[in-house]
């Protein structure tokens, strides 16, 4: 492309379609409705109903919003999800893998049950739903993955290791897939957001010595919004981005240069 070809309709989504785990709760809802604003078609497996809401707001674009009830953690789930997009929208170009948990526990107290119930949705679900689309996108020679990962990505994780152990290997499955799906024209990069005021920050956010310890580590000096990712998440789905790939990219206020 010469730079004179260069558009603002390569941020474009229209006659895209996408997967958004989890993509009618918290931060997946905000991930649902910038792909929907953008242009695209989006298909949501979800544990959660939220009687509509997402679709009426997604609807409301001029998109077109799927439903499916579905734990991705289920055997052949994953693969009964892309199959079903498929079948009601036609294609798959977009994967956002944005379901996940956070279990706490003290570290003598955290034990398997809480660590495996974190890798089967925040490692091994991605990797499963990862492998699907891949097997559509490879053929078409076009797709877009988006893991969501973490500050605990790069950081440890004090009370949760199941959380900072699967958000680092969601960063390794980022830059493997890119490595291996790259010459088949599929981009597969990492979103990692930092604290973010959403229902699961609410009891943080209410203690004023855990809240001033956040936002002291903030250059930006606040907590993040969910629409904060929404244009991060257009980006990295649409053609502009065609280039960027087996990245992790921070939207954090800055937090991790402090």
């Amino acid at each position: 492309m010469d730079i004179t070809d260069f558009a603002m309709d390569l941020f474009g989504l229209r006659g895209k379609n996408a997967i958004v785990t989890g993509g009618n709760t918290g931060l997946g809802q905000a991930f649902t409705m910038a792909l929907a604003t953008g242009g695209a078609n989006v298909f949501v497996p979800s544990l959660a109903d939220d009687d509509g809401a997402t679709a009426a707001m997604v609807r409301a674009t001029g998109a077109r919003y799927e439903f499916m009830q579905a734990d991705i953690t289920g055997s052949g789930t994953p693969k009964r999800v892309v199959d079903e997009c498929i079948e009601r929208l036609g294609s798959v170009d977009i994967l956002i893998n944005s379901a996940g948990i956070c279990p706490l526990g003290e570290v003598l107290e955290f034990g398997r049950d809480k660590w495996d119930a974190t890798v089967q949705v925040n490692l091994t679900a991605a990797f499963e739903m990862s492998y699907e689309v891949a097997q559509h996108m490879v053929p078409q020679r076009s797709g877009k993955i988006i893991n969501i990962c973490s500050m605990f990505s790069f950081l440890g994780g004090r009370l949760s290791p199941a959380y900072a152990a699967t958000k680092h290997g969601i960063a390794g499955l980022t830059k493997a897939y890119c490595d291996e799906l790259a010459e088949h024209n599929i981009q597969v990069n990492g979103i990692a957001p930092g604290y973010y005021a959403t229902a699961i920050t609410t009891n943080t956010r209410s203690k004023p010595v855990t809240n001033r310890r956040v936002l002291d580590h903030i250059p930006a000096a606040r907590w993040g919004d969910p629409a904060d990712l929404m244009g991060t998440v257009v980006f990295l789905a649409s053609r502009a981005s065609d280039y960027v790939n087996g990245h992790i990219l921070a939207v954090d206020g800055g937090y991790l240069v402090r």
